[in-house]
């Protein structure tokens, strides 16, 4: 998207540093878009608004949770498969995610789902296997049912 936007990539930097600020995400800054740089820098808190604003529009949502997707550039196809195993799984809601990995942030896994009846967002960074971040995730669902009289409200 950068690439055309209007002014190019920094005028889309621009964009994307002042809507994380109307955000509320004050202490987010984005050198770049595509999440491989270390010098992107955003908290667990910030992480948790920025789900909550995508998970907002329909297209994300759709595409975010979709296990695997096929675009045909030229006459070639390509596919992409998800790197969230949840979204595939009929004992998971999930409503909208993204995963990531780079070596300075470990792989990051942020969702939001329904658990036990309620929007939850999750934000787990710097796991360090593989499917560790999924499992983390299934661990924070059992937790939650298990304790649903301490969670209410």
């Amino acid at each position: 998207l950068c690439r055309q936007y209007k002014g190019g990539m920094p005028a889309c930097v621009r964009a994307m540093n002042a809507r994380a600020k109307a955000l509320g995400m004050k202490t987010a800054r984005f050198v770049e878009p595509t999440g491989l740089s270390a010098a992107n820098v955003a908290s667990p808190e910030v992480l948790a608004r920025l789900v909550r604003a995508a998970g907002a529009n329909p297209s994300i949502r759709a595409y975010s949770t979709d296990p695997e997707h096929t675009v045909r550039v030229n006459r070639q196809s390509i596919e992409f498969r998800n790197t969230n195993l949840l979204v595939d799984k009929s004992n998971w809601q999930v409503t909208v995610q993204k995963t990531g990995y780079i070596a300075e942030a470990g792989r990051c896994l942020v969702m939001e789902a329904v658990i036990d009846g309620r929007d939850v967002v999750i934000v787990l960074l710097n796991s360090w296997g593989r499917l560790t971040r999924i499992g983390d995730a299934n661990r924070i669902r059992t937790w939650m049912e298990a304790n649903r009289a301490s969670n209410a409200g």
